[in-house]
């Protein structure tokens, strides 16, 4: 049985952690999985968002600690270190859809998504302080950016247990839907996003988590850099001809500049 399901539809990859009997705990295997299908949804033309969820009604319980895996912990944190990234500079936009438990390094994991959507019974812990650990997978540079420092040192020094309602008003949670909803919920929210403009969504995504990180000017200096590339793709033309027609754009993300070999053909 794999530990990570992946299934396409529509341009959108949902990945599925599938170790239910530990509330998909990620143990070595997961972490090396993971970090390898989210590089692959990164590099495919043919995945335009991201979904990220659990089996067996819990999202993730965090690290799976209890392997006894003879490693350095080093590099044992290296793996972590590698999914973090991947998904954080994924181009792609990525939602977190979590039924039951996110804790630790798993709603971290969750955080590290563009968006999240979770169901009225879904739990939020930062457990790492009851099991005599530091924050990781992002956390310390997550929490802080969402809810700011001292409600960031508060859900991390002491570990309590939050609840869906209480993560949605602290903006830890995009959105809280029913249960016999959120996968509906979810499908058209991936849906919405799949049909976007991916090289303006993929910038404008890179933008946003730099911003938090650089100057005003700089961020107005990054945005008149990246600007110029969409309009050298199909999409902005497609945007400006579907409102004169009055019907939805579809946007293909198209590079629309003759290449140089074109231009000396001509």
């Amino acid at each position: 049985m794999s530990v990570l399901l992946s299934e396409d539809h529509g341009g959108v990859r949902t990945l599925t952690l599938n170790r239910p009997e530990r509330r998909n705990a990620i143990d070595p295997e997961l972490w090396l999985a993971l970090a390898q299908a989210l590089r692959a949804a990164d590099t495919s033309d043919d995945v335009r968002a991201v979904v990220l969820t659990g089996a067996g009604g819990a999202f993730c319980s965090g690290a799976d600690i209890g392997t006894g895996e003879a490693v350095h912990p080093r590099r044992k944190l290296q793996r972590l270190t590698d999914v973090a990234l991947t998904l954080h500079n994924l181009s792609v936009p990525t939602i977190a859809k979590v039924t039951g438990v996110a804790v630790g390094a798993g709603w971290n994991l969750a955080l590290g998504c563009d968006f999240v959507v979770a169901t009225p019974e879904s739990r939020f812990c930062q457990i790492f302080a009851k099991r005599g650990l530091s924050v990781d997978l992002g956390g310390s540079w997550l929490l802080p950016k969402i809810v700011g420092l001292q409600q960031a040192k508060r859900l991390v020094m002491l570990a309590d247990m939050i609840s869906a309602a209480e993560a949605h008003r602290l903006g830890l949670v995009s959105w809280v839907q029913e249960a016999t909803e959120i996968d509906a919920f979810v499908d058209e929210l991936a849906g919405r996003l799949a049909g976007g403009p991916p090289f303006a969504l993929a910038q404008s995504k890179a933008l946003l988590n730099d911003g938090a990180a650089v100057s005003f000017a700089q961020a107005l200096a990054n945005e008149a850099r990246a600007q110029p590339g969409n309009f050298a793709t199909t999409d902005a033309g497609e945007a400006y001809a579907a409102f004169a027609a009055e019907r939805d754009p579809s946007f293909t993300g198209t590079w629309a500049v003759p290449s140089a070999v074109e231009t000396t053909k001509e």
